[in-house]
């Protein structure tokens, strides 16, 4: 039996059942080649899990998903803005719908738009489904992850948001449903969505908005009414590295699940937050998202991963077979599964260490100045939110 900190055994992930949900439908077409969201991520991963053997077990299988309803899309957007997305989609674009966001740099109109986005969320709302019904206990959901879309406008590569719509079905069943957003950018559409309620609460650890897109998820941000101290901010400084995210992560997340105590996670793992990303200025290596993906699974919940953002094609890809792997194998896998084989596996001939990442070394003063903010962003969640929860 293989553990990690006396917790969870091979014996205990061996015994969940296991879905990656794709169609090869999702290879063909999708964002634009020059835009930096690339929806090949997704079946990239696919590849390398299949190319590992990560998919031969009886406890893991395939499940084509089930493309999202208008209906079911219109219980968070409004009609409006789903009629304007699908003129866009059929290629007829007018000033309202450029109000809304479409057709913008970071929203780009594309061939078969609509199918294409209601077949992306589509993994998520089915495996949230398929959570309900007990016929899986992790579901991963690479292509969706559209966390900033809101009721009646798209933005940040987002067209419809389908964290908002599995959580909601989640919930709408009776289950206290735990969002937990690693994404490097803040999920400003689903705390919005949710920022009344308490039945979900939202957790968000990502680089502040100081320097990044949305420009929000402050420690500010606690939600209002019933919903006081349900949406946790932790923003993060640019720079920020894996010990001391970590640290943060199990000073505020770990005792936040353990009180609230969830029927379900659902979990954003964006892999933008890695060093090297384009288009943000953290520098974790996946060993540390790895790390937070095991503590999750740690808490014995059942389990909905959405994709996310991640910029770096190969760095994203190699990220989330980590996590499949882990969800398979345990945590100590990860340094043995595809130990140098990883750069030929990935098509990445930066780094030949398999699904892990090489580490990452930092000199006291470039730690000292990072650690003091995030420690005392830390005192202030536990101020102002622990109380709300008896901690």
């Amino acid at each position: 039996i293989v553990t990690r900190n006396d917790r969870v055994s091979y014996i205990l992930i061996m015994n969940k059942q296991l879905v990656f949900m794709h169609s090869p439908l999702l290879d063909e077409g999708g964002y634009p080649d020059d835009c930096p969201f690339s929806s090949k991520r997704a079946g990239r991963t696919k590849k390398s899990i299949e190319s590992l053997g990560l998919l031969n077990y009886s406890h893991t299988r395939i499940e084509e998903p089930i493309s999202t309803s208008l209906e079911k899309m219109a219980t968070f957007h409004t009609e409006e803005y789903l009629h304007l997305l699908e003129m866009a989609g059929n290629g007829e674009l007018d000033y309202r719908g450029l109000a809304k966001g479409l057709g913008r740099d970071d929203c780009p109109l594309f061939q078969d738009l609509l199918p294409f986005i209601m077949l992306a969320c589509g993994g998520t709302t089915t495996g949230a489904e398929m959570l309900l019904r007990g016929e899986a206990d992790i579901v991963f959901n690479l292509s969706g992850g559209f966390h900033h879309a809101g009721p009646d406008s798209a933005s940040g590569f987002c067209f419809i948001n389908d964290v908002v719509l599995g959580s909601s079905i989640l919930a709408d069943a009776g289950k206290r449903v735990l969002i937990l957003d690693v994404d490097a950018h803040h999920g400003d559409g689903v705390q919005n969505a949710f920022y009344t309620r308490m039945d979900v609460t939202t957790i968000s650890l990502h680089e502040s908005g100081h320097t990044l897109f949305p420009g929000t998820g402050f420690v500010d941000e606690i939600g209002s009414g019933m919903g006081i101290g349900y949406s946790i901010n932790l923003p993060l400084p640019a720079g920020t590295y894996d010990e001391i995210y970590l640290w943060a992560f199990r000073e505020i997340v770990h005792p936040l699940i353990e009180k609230i105590h969830p029927d379900v996670i659902v979990l954003e793992l964006g892999m933008d937050a890695l060093a090297g990303d384009p288009l943000t200025h953290l520098n974790l290596t996946n060993n540390s998202l790895a790390d937070v993906f095991t503590d999750i699974l740690d808490f014995n919940k059942p389990m909905l991963v959405v994709g996310g953002g991640g910029y770096h094609l190969n760095n994203t890809v190699r990220g989330w077979s980590s996590a499949w792997n882990i969800a398979v194998n345990g945590r100590e896998s990860n340094v043995l599964m595809g130990a140098g084989m990883g750069g030929v596996m990935l098509q990445n001939n930066s780094w030949l260490g398999g699904l892990v990442d090489r580490a990452l070394f930092f000199p006291d003063s470039y730690r000292e100045s990072i650690d003091k903010e995030i420690k005392l962003l830390v005192e202030r969640i536990k101020e102002t939110i622990f109380p709300l929860h008896g901690l």
